[in-house]
């Protein structure tokens, strides 16, 4: 008997790993489907910031040829300017993936994205395998792609044949992994992309994209690629959304872009209305996340704001989310991945949570299932600085500023490459109860460091009674002595570990 973060009694596990509550449906749902009754009842569940990091994992059927990104099949059909153009502004040739595919599969009217799915059999998966990895990594939640964008469902879906159960694996891998990570005591998520599938795929008559056999897998919008999305594909989205939903009961739900277009404007309340009454039918509190690029389609206060592959470079207040992956080029696994370097994501792990966020780390799976080795180095080499230093990240507040040193940080999705590596002069800052944290992103020179937030003339250390100090993972006899200019701290000892060092304070 499993009980999800002690918010409630539970009865029993099912063979899902969903938790099946003593609490029944109520007469009346408490969300309507508009925006000023999900205003007046939500409130961002605190079970949520408290967890800072999660797993994220692209893995699906473009696993397979391994070329280009998660997005191959939608590339692999862009031969001409008014698809390749946006890619490649004033190149009005195919994609690299195009072409690609081309010489090595053949003909897209005779070997389309459909002929990779039998290819797809991953016959290395092991879910309690991946789920002792992340924890190991330190990861308190974990959000498989249920959905991407290229239609192939990667769980047992009752409303499309286009899944991991009926095709490729046979096995319902988001099945697997809820019931794994939840019988060790993981949180779940799941993340849908498929609203982008009407729009995903070049229709043209010399690709097997308009042949009528596989309209439910491309979609059956037509080859005008103005063409506005079908009330039949947006009811198609909504039940393959619901069957998700009523049937993994995820504890966060991600959705990626084109939600946010004006075409799923009625959509939008009626899902989150949906979603939030179903948490108070299993009990339990749910966190819906959007990828806005804008505050309109989910008004703020109704979900959990999330930016991919950017940051924020202050403090918000309400609980939002990075999330990124460690593939600079990709989030699905590639033949030319590369990855950052641990002392990077952990200093981006440190400066999201000294500004109320939390960091969903994505792995790549290759197409056996495996994950490969430098991803798993990164995740176990995060893994072993949370153990040492975890007191400052999980369960943690903002504290009044969420830094000091010269290195600023850009603002908005898919900014992270315009960002510069911290240096030893730059400190984050977290508290929980009498304890605040000083995180100096590098080691300062000569073991001494001065932290100028906690001068006794500093508006922000007025009130402050300094009582210890500790470099956390370290034995050295840490002195301090707080000036008007500065907490000035010495006899930090050697470098212990390669990455972000934490001086806890006592207060």
């Amino acid at each position: 008997m499993t009980c999800m973060l002690g918010i409630v009694s539970c009865k029993k596990e099912n063979k899902k790993g969903l938790i099946e509550n003593e609490k029944t449906k109520p007469a009346k749902p408490l969300y309507e489907a508009n925006w000023k009754s999900i205003k007046k009842h939500y409130k961002d569940p605190a079970w949520f910031n408290e967890q800072k990091f999660g797993v994220f994992i692209h893995w699906g059927a473009y696993a397979v040829p391994a070329f280009g990104s998660e997005w191959y099949p939608r590339h692999m059909y862009m031969d001409t300017a008014n698809f390749s153009a946006q890619l490649n502004p004033g190149k009005l040739g195919p994609t690299k993936e195009y072409l690609h595919h081309k010489k090595t599969y053949g003909d897209q009217k005779e070997f389309g994205y459909k002929d990779f799915i039998p290819m797809f059999k991953a016959e290395k998966f092991n879910a309690d395998e991946w789920i002792d990895l992340f924890k190991a990594a330190g990861a308190k939640y974990v959000v498989p792609v249920a959905d991407h964008h290229d239609g192939f469902a990667m769980y047992a879906s009752n409303t499309t044949r286009w899944n991991a159960k009926n095709m490729g694996p046979k096995r319902d891998v988001l099945g697997e992994l809820f019931k794994a990570g939840r019988s060790k005591g993981l949180i779940m998520g799941a993340s849908s992309h498929y609203a982008f599938n009407w729009s995903f795929y070049n229709k043209k008559d010399h690709f097997d994209t308009t042949n009528p056999e596989y309209a439910d897998l491309y979609s059956a919008k037509g080859k005008n690629i103005n063409e506005p999305v079908s009330e039949e594909f947006k009811k198609k989205w909504w039940l393959r959304t619901i069957d998700l939903i009523d049937n993994y009961q995820p504890d966060i739900l991600w959705f990626d872009f084109m939600l946010d277009r004006p075409a799923f404007k009625e959509y939008r309340p009626k899902i989150a209305a949906y979603y939030y009454n179903k948490g108070i039918e299993w009990g339990k509190e749910v966190v819906l996340q959007d990828k806005n690029f804008d505050h309109e389609a989910f008004p703020e206060g109704t979900v959990i704001y999330d930016l991919e592959r950017g940051k924020l470079p202050g403090i918000r207040k309400l609980p939002w989310q990075t999330d990124t992956s460690i593939g600079k080029n990709s989030w699905c696994y590639v033949s030319n991945w590369e990855s950052k370097d641990t002392n990077q994501l952990i200093d981006d792990l440190v400066d999201i949570v000294s500004k109320n966020g939390n960091l969903l780390l994505n792995v790549g799976p290759k197409a056996d299932g495996s994950i490969p080795d430098d991803q798993k180095k990164i995740l176990l080499e995060m893994g072993d600085w949370l153990k040492v230093n975890g007191a400052a990240i999980y369960g943690t507040k903002y504290w009044k500023t969420f830094g000091e040193g010269p290195t600023e940080v850009e603002k908005g999705h898919h900014s992270e490459g315009k960002n510069k590596a911290f240096s030893g002069q730059d400190i984050r800052f977290t508290q929980k109860g009498d304890k605040l944290y000083a995180i100096m992103m590098a080691w300062p020179k000569n073991g001494s460091v001065i932290i100028n937030s906690l001068g006794s003339s500093n508006v922000f250390a007025k009130g402050i009674s300094i009582k210890s100090v500790r470099l956390l993972g370290s034995d050295a006899n840490v002195a301090f002595k707080q000036n008007p200019d500065g907490l000035s701290i010495t006899n930090l000892g050697t470098k212990s570990g390669d990455f972000a060092h934490v001086l806890e304070i006592t207060r």
